[in-house]
């Protein structure tokens, strides 16, 4: 696929979508960053769905940690996986309070260090919270990219590496929620949604449906 090819593309997708934005209901950056924690292989409907009464009565590390375990994971067990995210959650708070006065960090290696926090959610907080040019690339994103033919590669890093090399800089900062929408709701996995995309034209992927 050429530049101009993906210029097309993402002009499209912004006329679509002019001010794209993650799904996840939050109100902060530690809200925000406690929500994607519990994304994990999850529906966004589903973790809105467990924050939203958790959030009412703790959204910030030191009450959510003064919850304890068991209370927190009443919170959020109709999520997969809340038994390990629980325990990542309360971890990530302590060391939120220990060694940032209770802040989000709003750089990479810090953030990584955090419990349950790998470079994808990273990624998002970088650039959902704090405005910086990342792209998080999670399975919605990496079978666009592929299938377009946008910025194929065999896993996520590649696929992160090659976007941002590809992508122009005035849609960096977009990229990664134009991508998701666009794989949640018509590149769909099992069967693309071919005949109500907008790239349709513009997309390499051979084996187009009538959808």
């Amino acid at each position: 696929m050429n530049a101009t090819k993906r210029q097309q593309i993402f002009l499209r997708l912004r006329d679509v979508e002019p001010k794209p934005t993650t799904e996840l209901q939050y109100n902060s950056p530690f809200e925000l960053l406690i929500a994607v924690i519990l994304s994990a292989q999850a529906t966004d409907v589903s973790v809105n769905k467990a924050t939203k009464p958790l959030y009412a009565i703790a959204n910030t590390p030191e009450k959510i940690h003064a919850l304890g375990l068991t209370k927190l994971k009443n919170y959020i067990k109709t999520i997969g996986l809340f038994n390990t995210k629980a325990a990542n959650v309360r971890k990530t708070c302590k060391m939120l309070i220990d060694e940032h006065q209770s802040r989000v960090p709003d750089d990479r290696e810090s953030l990584e260090k955090l419990p349950g926090v790998g470079r994808k959610t990273a990624n998002v907080i970088l650039n959902t919270a704090f405005g910086h040019p990342t792209i998080a690339v999670d399975t919605h994103i990496y079978r666009v990219s592929n299938r377009t033919k946008i910025a194929p590669g065999k896993n996520v890093r590649q696929v992160e590496d090659k976007l941002l090399r590809v992508v122009a800089d005035e849609f960096k900062q977009d990229a990664h929620h134009w991508l998701i929408l666009h794989g949640r709701y018509v590149c769909v996995a099992r069967k693309p949604r071919c005949g109500a995309c907008v790239i349709e034209d513009l997309c390499e992927f051979k084996d187009k449906t009538d959808g």
